[in-house]
């Protein structure tokens, strides 16, 4: 995770955020899909969530998968 002073405050409260893990869920139209273990900032005033590039490419793949495979429900962890 990039920590630097720029990505370091909430730009909705002034919060400082924080490494952590989050639990990201879409529905694609055919499914649901939930990621849990995902690396995010949080904001540990509001709660606000950002998920860095690196990671959400990886959500899109495993997203773009579970459609693919008409999978009604899918739910995995990142390591």
């Amino acid at each position: 995770m990039t920590d630097n002073k720029a990505n370091s405050f909430c730009p909705l409260c002034g919060g400082n955020k924080q490494a952590g893990n989050t639990t990201y869920t879409v529905d694609t139209g055919k499914g649901v899909v939930v990621i849990r273990n995902v690396p995010a900032l949080i904001c540990g005033q509001c709660g606000e969530e950002w998920i860095e590039d690196p990671v959400a490419q990886q959500i899109e793949k495993i997203v773009a998968d579970a459609s693919q495979r008409h999978a009604q429900v899918e739910v995995l962890a990142l390591e």
